[in-house]
């Protein structure tokens, strides 16, 4: 019977293998999100605009991304795009279709917050002489961030956890790390096991500070 041994997870292996993963995992999340939120909250600014020529083709781009696995998604973009405007290389390809996908959960998330703002706050801001982008910009997006907040972040930490799909196109992120120390000295599922236990303690910490701040939140309403 084979006995688990973590004795080679050196601070040697971790700095020559998993580092690099790591710093990728994190950039792919902090980009997604980042460009993620900045475009969920232009698709929900569509959609809420009552225009059907704004709203339909941002409706059909949310709902037609939400409904398809993101593996799915990482796999098309990557064998596609570079028959569009050539190769990109597996980190970058990622970046940008991470971006993409999650820019339809965020869009519903702010979709939602804008919607809870209540609308006296909105003929508040037409009573105060501002035209609907200075409302919006100004009134609405400012309380809607603050009431989605958590739910952004809580999403976040859903996108951390699915950028370890990366590996369908061979992209080097955290879960990729630990792979390659594993194949390296032999130990798949010693490093597997201990990848699994990074992955829970950031997103259990992280879970712990959103919970945190939502209390804060709501005290302050």
């Amino acid at each position: 019977m084979t006995h688990l041994d973590f004795s080679f997870l050196t601070w040697d292996v971790v700095s020559s293998f998993v580092a690099k993963g790591f710093f990728f995992s994190i950039q792919l999340t902090l980009t997604a999100m980042i460009g993620g939120i900045i475009l969920g909250t232009l698709l929900a600014l569509m959609r809420l605009s009552g225009k059907p020529w704004l709203e339909k083709p941002a409706a059909a781009y949310v709902d037609t991304l939400r409904s398809i696995p993101l593996v799915m998604v990482i796999l098309w973009f990557y064998l596609l795009i570079p028959y569009v405007i050539g190769p990109l290389g597996a980190e970058k390809s990622a970046l940008i279709t991470f971006t993409l996908f999650e820019a339809t959960y965020y869009s519903e998330i702010m979709r939602a917050g804008i919607q809870s703002v209540s609308r006296g706050q909105v003929f508040a801001g037409y009573a105060m002489g501002m035209t609907y982008r200075q409302t919006m910009q100004l009134v609405v997006l400012p309380q809607a961030f603050r009431n989605m907040l958590p739910v952004l972040l809580t999403q976040t930490i859903v996108l951390f956890q699915d950028t370890s799909l990366v590996y369908a196109v061979g992209a080097y992120d955290l879960l990729k790390g630990f792979e390659v120390a594993g194949k390296n000295f032999n130990r798949p599922v010693e490093t597997y096991l201990v990848a699994a236990l990074v992955y829970l303690v950031i997103c259990f910490t992280l879970s712990m500070l959103v919970r945190r701040l939502q209390k804060k939140i709501a005290i302050i309403r």
